[in-house]
């Protein structure tokens, strides 16, 4: 038998946490809202079925909780996904684990992380374009094929997800890890492969100023990737707790700045001159040359778009939830581009390993719980940045 936590359909649990988030007060409590409304549950469920030839079981080790899995729980997640997704589900895609049966290139008992991605080789399915060309994060066919629908494993019915003892997963999603790489590292491959995705979305000239909005799991990672696979110039970033302002010096930030006023922080630095609306937030003419939008919310994006020069690029690495005056795109003729996930297995996922290996990253994950205490790891993870964690974690092999 498979202990997991399940995501189940109820739209009146879905609508009622949503609008319990929705508040500023709500806001602040959302992992504990989400722990006691969010229609998610503990069960045992029979261990997961092999969904087509050549599927692997797996035992995870380690599984990241991510900002999309709140989204998700605290209703801020997009009516968008609603088709990409099978119900009932197992969250939980950042994921290190043991293999249970043997797979090409792979003894049973390996240790590998997951890529999510559930492509056209995954579905049984002949490659569509994007999967010929090793684009599979942009995969057409993720509602087709030989299992049921699911932009990633941790939102399909059919794989199971890392927030469990149990789950499957397709050969190609498979990436052997060294001995040497620590679970508490390794969980955080699939998120720094998405960052050096995010990071090769756009050109980034030689000496070109980037600015980071965030500095959670995903914007110091994608300070580190930019660092690794670009010749970027001066890196900013908005950081709003003490200890993410220290990593992200650790990890080569150029100036780390505060969450308030930060165009006026950016002015001097960026020779920009900042102008002040009667209504709304300060921005630059002028500015940086690229910013990444690393957290999802519509107030980081909205600083964002107003910080970035004319004719420059602003990258969505968060999964973006709110509305946003998109006047600066339209009046300061900006680039945006999204980045969803990592491309194939010969590109990101790789040299994440390879740098995830060598980075100073011990100590991102300093708090991990049994699936037995979801609520107190839902909360936690809510609250990360006040509580000076990085990133939370389940550890299903605890229970």
């Amino acid at each position: 038998m498979n202990q997991a936590l399940e995501f189940y359909r109820s739209p009146a649990k879905y609508l009622a946490v949503r609008g319990a988030t929705s508040t500023r007060l709500g806001s602040r409590f959302a992992g504990a809202l989400a722990g006691n409304v969010a229609p998610l549950r503990l069960v045992t469920r029979q261990g997961p079925s092999h969904p087509g030839p050549g599927w692997v079981r797996i035992r995870p080790l380690l599984s990241g909780i991510c900002g999309s899995d709140l989204a998700l729980l605290t209703g801020r997640s997009s009516p968008y996904l609603g088709p990409l997704v099978s119900l009932p589900f197992v969250p939980g895609h950042e994921i290190v684990a043991e293999t249970v049966d043997e797979a090409p290139g792979l003894p049973k008992g390996s240790r590998v992380v997951v890529d999510p991605v559930l492509s056209c080789a995954a579905r049984e399915l002949p490659p569509c374009a994007q999967c010929r060309s090793q684009r599979h994060s942009r995969c057409d066919h993720i509602t087709s094929g030989s299992i049921a629908s699911g932009l990633q494993t941790g939102f399909c019915s059919d794989t199971g997800g890392g927030w469990s003892h149990s789950m499957t997963a397709h050969p190609s999603q498979l990436h052997a890890i060294p001995d040497s790489l620590d679970d508490r590292v390794a969980v955080l491959v699939e998120p720094l492969a998405c960052a050096i995705h995010s990071v090769r979305r756009t050109h980034i000239p030689d000496g070109a100023a980037v600015l980071i909005v965030g500095a959670g799991t995903v914007g110091l990672l994608t300070l580190l990737a930019l660092r690794e696979f670009s010749t970027a110039g001066p890196v900013y970033v908005i950081a709003k707790h003490e200890h993410q302002r220290e990593r992200a010096k650790t990890l080569g930030a150029t100036e780390v700045l505060g969450p308030k006023q930060p165009a006026r922080a950016l002015r001097s630095a960026t020779s920009g001159f900042l102008e002040s609306p009667e209504f709304g937030s300060e921005y630059l003419l002028g500015g940086v040359d690229v910013a990444f939008e690393c957290t999802g919310s519509a107030s980081a994006l909205d600083s964002a778009l107003r910080m970035v020069r004319a004719g420059g690029t602003v990258v969505l690495s968060g999964m973006p939830s709110g509305s946003v005056d998109l006047t600066p795109v339209w009046f300061r003729e900006l680039r945006l581009a999204g980045s969803y996930a990592s491309d194939g297995p010969a590109l990101d996922f790789a040299e994440s390993i390879d740098v995830a290996a060598r980075a100073p990253l011990s100590g991102y994950v300093d708090a991990v719980y049994p699936l037995s205490r979801w609520r107190d790891a839902l909360g936690h993870a809510a609250s990360s940045g006040r509580l000076g964690t990085v990133k939370v974690a389940f550890d299903p092999t605890r229970d």
